[in-house]
């Protein structure tokens, strides 16, 4: 077989339906429409999700909830799980990423106080916690803001 000799599958190219050629061709006079009525003229039919009158299915079903698209979504981390790095690593979100202890870094990285950081570490984030800022210092580490 040759590529010039390459056909479609028997029955699967179809000629198109034309419409509203003729009373010879089957689909003249009305073109498939039916007789009369909104959905025959042209530009008729009803809006999307108008049911005749009666009262939409979006309408009748309860509407809950709110989301706000302005929120801010930290990924948090622990200080006690940067014990794992050595001492005077650098930590940055690159970094907690490649290690796996963060799966995505959404819109910032923040580090809350919960343990205990026995390591000397300099820490770059997005937002500290308190708590955190504290026990990097006590821990003689520094902690820098990105």
């Amino acid at each position: 077989m040759k590529l010039h000799e390459l056909r479609p599958a028997k029955g699967a190219v179809k000629n198109r339906k034309r419409i509203g050629r003729g009373t010879g061709s089957g689909t003249g006079t009305t073109a498939g429409r039916g007789s009369n009525g909104q959905n025959s003229r042209s530009g008729g039919g009803v809006r999307p999700g108008f049911e005749g009158g009666q009262m939409p299915l979006f309408r009748r079903i309860p509407k809950r909830g709110f989301r706000n698209r302005n929120k801010v979504e930290w990924t948090i981390v622990n200080i006690e799980t940067l014990n794992a790095f050595e001492n005077g690593t650098e930590i940055t979100p690159a970094l907690l990423l490649e290690a796996g202890i963060i799966k995505k870094t959404n819109d910032g990285v923040k580090i809350l106080g919960n343990g205990e950081l026995n390591k000397k570490l300099n820490i770059k984030a997005n937002k500290f916690t308190k708590s955190a800022l504290e026990k990097i210092e006590a821990a003689g580490g520094k902690a820098e803001v990105i």
